[in-house]
């Protein structure tokens, strides 16, 4: 029995050859942190983001500089690139002009009307979409006004203000997201945004905080809004290498059962049963598979009393115990294995279940 609702029908958009709503995969993605202008750095940290499944990658362009680098990033790399844009709209005319698959803007700090024309007859010229992206920290002072503060409202009513005023100049091509580092506030809003557009919709928790806040806030925010069937790309934000937001985003859909990439791992507790390491194990087994792609369920468990039968449906499995552990296989004890082999056994058997599979 599954709780997740059925997605929502939104309108199915394109960024560099990547399909978004309409029914298409949620995408992961994640937002460099070095210089844009740093072409190796750059590059160097999106291979990281790639390797692990990051989908779309955004980069800052504060100056021209980093507008002009764009150029260079994308003939390194494989994934399509959003520039995001604020205050400036010649940058979002540079960067286009240098190669970016899509922009973020907020059209209300980008300037007046005209300029916002601009950028919409640019985008549309070179089949370019636009990510209308409202966060509560900047949102219009006639709004905050208007409504008290940032309300869940006020943010709906900027994002769709600012969807009519690109339509105004006949331009479609949009996908909007609404944050706030606020948990119950961005899913409120996000409930009410779905309700009143069909456009595809990127979702998370801006601002989240640390690997361990932030993962707890986005894990419930985002998760919230995919099983209630809201969401056609994610972000999990954390002040943390842009690899564990990757992480982190395929470890939501998983949980949900929305979409399996690379091996699920199930690891008890532990008690005062334990006779081994599990943590270090744990640790080592998930940084040697990082980059797999292959669903597979693996069981890494600290004592052998219990722990095949509590894993029953792992794929494969190793259970520790004094000086020696055991390898199972859907609950099934397959072998003993001495304790300093377990990682290395697991892993080899994880390799022959891909080559079987």
């Amino acid at each position: 029995m599954t709780i997740v609702a059925r997605r929502k029908e939104t309108r199915q958009i394109s960024i560099g050859g990547l399909r978004i709503g309409g029914g298409a995969p949620i995408a992961v993605q994640s937002m460099t942190n070095t210089y844009t202008h740093d072409v190796a750095a750059t590059v160097a940290q999106i291979e990281r983001l790639e390797a692990v499944g990051c989908e779309l990658v955004r980069v800052a362009v504060p100056d021209q500089a980093a507008a002009e680098a764009i150029t260079s990033i994308k003939k390194e790399i494989s994934i399509p690139l959003v520039a995001d844009i604020h205050f400036d709209y010649r940058l979002a005319m540079e960067a286009m002009k240098a190669g970016a698959d899509g922009l973020r803007i907020n059209p209300g700090n980008i300037g007046a009307a005209g300029k916002v024309k601009a950028v919409a007859n640019e985008a549309k010229e070179r089949g370019i979409p636009i990510r209308v992206g409202v966060n509560a920290g900047s949102l219009e002072k006639n709004l905050r006004k208007k409504y008290g503060g940032v309300t869940s409202q006020a943010m709906v009513e900027s994002a769709l203000r600012n969807v009519e005023l690109l339509r105004s100049f006949d331009f479609h091509d949009i996908k909007v997201s609404i944050k706030a580092s606020d948990v119950l506030r961005t899913v409120e809003a996000y409930r009410l945004l779905s309700s009143q557009t069909d456009l595809p919709l990127h979702v998370g928790v801006t601002e989240a905080g640390s690997l361990f806040s932030g993962t707890v806030k986005s894990a419930l925010g985002i998760g919230i809004l995919l099983a209630e069937g809201i969401g056609d790309t994610m972000r999990v934000s954390l002040t943390r290498d842009p690899v564990d937001e990757i992480r982190v985003g395929y470890e939501i859909l998983k949980a949900l059962k929305i979409r399996q990439r690379g091996p699920e791992i199930v690891s008890c507790p532990t008690c005062g049963r334990c006779e081994i390491d599990l943590v270090d194990i744990v640790e080592r087994v998930e940084s040697a598979l990082l980059t797999k792609t292959m669903p597979v369920q693996l069981a890494i468990m600290g004592c052998v009393v219990n722990g095949p039968g509590e894993a029953r449906e792992a794929d494969i499995g190793i259970a520790g115990g004094k000086g020696h552990g055991v390898l199972f296989k859907k609950g099934k004890v397959v072998r003993k294995v001495k304790e300093q082999s377990l990682v290395e056994v697991l892993l080899e058997e994880v390799e022959a279940y891909e080559a079987r599979h």
